[in-house]
């Protein structure tokens, strides 16, 4: 009798791991911006990043099958809390991609904690998420308007941008990339003369631009991003604005707005981001392969950041053999990653994962030898320096020093 109770003992513990995936699937959604302003930046290109992953895998961990699906956010926060809510509870999702602006994104993130399910947090820029609005489900995956502001905004006012106005996109996001880079400003001796908050996903920026105009500000910062971002400036070269003394500062680029725009519009414009297509033998080749999926579009830093959590998110769960969302995020958090998208990071315990961010130039005309040649590397931004201590975040899951 005690040798067969031995030997049940024995065969539970060497039970294969598989039996610890819920549901025998592991499912992931993406929840983004499928069909608005944000679309070019996340969108389609998002699915097609993260079922790159999945396929990478070979469509299985730990002997079952992972399964996607996806929806629009609409950028909206009661329809992310709506389909967060579906996903996790009668879809069985285990994590969650996305979601579209900061606000949805927000709003999906309080899902997560309340149901105790994984947010990865790929598209949104606040600095919030692993600051006062952090939990423990969620990771802020591949920028934020703090490492923007320590971009950007640094160089800018260090190059002689000393006195500033912002158009800023009126909600979670746009504050708080104006307040994050109105602090860089002050910090180096520049002024913040004012600002105009403008609806998200708006068409005639015209008055907004003439206030900014009228401000005599040395840079109009756009605290905005997308769509938004592609008519101000486009509205702005109408205006005359650039000619006429004053320089944009775009503090939100991303190499889609550079190919809509073309580089007689961008030319020498400066951004900061954490992934370019052409960095490094890596990027291109992960690059090349979505590009052959999305009709020669490069991917965007968000949509490449879409295949960097699944992969990592998958490598986690084969390593420990379970998708339980709190063995997984722990795995996430305890082991720094060699991250072949955004190279060496580590995730912190409120959230933000960190790695170096880069400060480019947009070339000009001449210089370009091709569609989606269009950056020069100004400076590599160590991830220590360009995002915020953790301790300065008010993250409530983090003791104050």
């Amino acid at each position: 009798m005690r040798k067969t109770m031995a030997m049940s003992v024995l065969l539970l513990a060497a039970a294969p791991a598989t039996a610890q995936i819920s549901d025998d699937v592991v499912k992931i959604g993406v929840l983004t911006d499928m069909s608005s302003l944000y679309a070019d930046i996340n969108g389609p290109g998002a699915v097609v990043a993260t079922q790159m992953a999945i396929d990478d895998a070979g469509g299985t961990v730990a002997g079952k099958k992972i399964e996607l699906v996806n929806a629009d956010v609409q950028n909206k926060a009661d329809v992310a809390a709506t389909i967060a809510g579906r996903w996790y509870d009668s879809e069985k999702v285990d994590a969650i991609l996305g979601a579209g602006g900061s606000a949805s994104s927000i709003s999906g993130s309080r899902v997560a904690a309340d149901k105790k399910r994984i947010f990865f947090a790929t598209d949104p820029a606040s600095s919030d998420i692993t600051g006062k609005l952090c939990n423990a489900y969620t990771v802020h995956w591949v920028y934020d308007t703090v490492a923007l502001a320590n971009g950007t905004g640094s160089a800018v006012v260090k190059s002689g941008g000393k006195t500033w106005y912002f158009l800023t996109a009126d909600y979670a996001f746009g504050h708080a990339l104006e307040r994050d880079v109105s602090a860089i400003v002050t910090a180096n001796g520049g002024t913040v003369l004012g600002s105009v908050r403008h609806p998200l996903n708006t068409s005639d920026f015209s008055s907004f631009l003439l206030q900014a105009q009228a401000s005599k500000a040395q840079i109009i910062g756009l605290a905005n991003a997308g769509g938004d971002t592609i008519n101000a400036i486009k509205q702005a070269s109408e205006f005359g604005i650039v000619k006429g003394g004053q320089k944009l500062a775009g503090l939100l680029v991303f190499v889609s707005d550079v190919h809509s725009l073309g580089l007689e519009r961008t030319q020498g414009l400066q951004l900061t981001e954490a992934f370019y297509w052409d960095l490094n033998d890596s990027t291109r080749a992960f690059a090349k392969r979505f590009a052959a999926k999305m009709n020669g579009k490069m991917p965007t830093s968000i949509q490449a950041g879409f295949y960097s959590a699944t992969k990592q998110y998958l490598r986690a769960i084969k390593a420990l053999g379970t998708d339980d969302a709190d063995k997984v995020m722990a795995k996430l958090k305890s082991s720094p990653a060699d991250d072949e998208i955004f190279g060496k990071s580590v995730i912190r315990a409120d959230g933000r994962k960190v790695h170096d961010m880069y400060l480019f130039e947009v070339k000009k005309p001449s210089e370009s030898k091709g569609p989606y040649d269009y950056y020069k590397l100004l400076a590599t931004i160590p991830g220590d320096q360009a995002f915020r201590p953790m301790d300065k975040g008010d993250c409530p899951l983090v003791a104050k020093k």
